[in-house]
């Protein structure tokens, strides 16, 4: 290692590394996993430099929480890194639609009607087609973006057959002091009822329990690359 290089750079590498033959043996200890389960590195409040090692140790698909700091760090690596894959994995508000289509790769947090809508228009405007997840409230939770477990079907319906939208799979986030299978067995339900064959759930904490039921994505956000500010610390 030169003695130049930065501990934090080896750190977030290394742990790349260990998270990746985590999931690999949570995989093979899951009776009925996913055909695959790919790991969405949930990069937030991390600039440039803290991604680019992990980057460079091969990490292609990553998640940003919001659309304004997202727009500010990856334009420049998607050039440099063509073969990026970037994930919207928070809350979508209805006026950055345009600007969120240009930039990901796939939006995991479709939660309304209104968003919906919005999302149609301007993937007819823009010609782009980026993989959409329907977000699941599991909890119920008031204070939670995501569409509530018994409203879920007709929103996929409007979704898929109303508006044909890409959406090919379920998002959630469980609650902070629940156990987190029962709402992946209910995501994974739900999926299974309108034959969407993508779970985006699991996050740092629970990512292995999530693969046991079916997980697609898993977002790995502080494992990798440390811990974030107080407040920031969701996944």
């Amino acid at each position: 290692m030169s003695l130049d290089t930065d501990p934090r750079e080896s750190a977030s590498v290394h742990a790349l590394s260990d998270i990746l033959a985590r999931i690999e043996t949570a995989r093979k200890a899951a009776v009925s996993p996913a055909p695959s389960t790919r790991m969405v590195a949930v990069s937030k409040t991390f600039g440039a430099d803290s991604i680019r090692p992990v980057l460079g140790a091969g990490q292609r698909v990553f998640g940003e929480n919001r659309v304004q700091e997202a727009e500010t760090k990856w334009p420049a690596l998607k050039a440099e890194f063509p073969d990026i894959e970037l994930h919207l994995i928070g809350p979508l508000q209805t006026n950055k639609t345009r600007e969120a289509v240009a930039l990901f790769d796939a939006i995991h947090s479709l939660d309304r009607p209104r968003l919906a809508h919005a999302l149609r228009a301007e993937l007819d405007r823009s010609g782009r087609r980026p993989l959409l997840f329907v977000q699941v409230n599991t909890g119920d939770e008031p204070q939670k973006s995501g569409v509530g477990p018994r409203e879920a079907p007709a929103l996929i319906s409007l979704c898929r057959e109303t508006l044909r939208l890409p959406v090919q799979g379920l998002m959630c986030i469980p609650p902070a002091d629940d156990a987190p299978a029962p709402h992946f067995a209910l995501l994974a339900k739900l999926a299974r009822a309108h034959g969407l064959p993508f779970l985006s759930m699991g996050m740092s904490a629970d990512f292995e329990e999530a693969i046991r039921f079916g997980a697609t994505h898993v977002r790995v956000g502080s494992a990798i690359f440390g811990a974030r500010p107080v407040g920031q610390q969701s996944r």
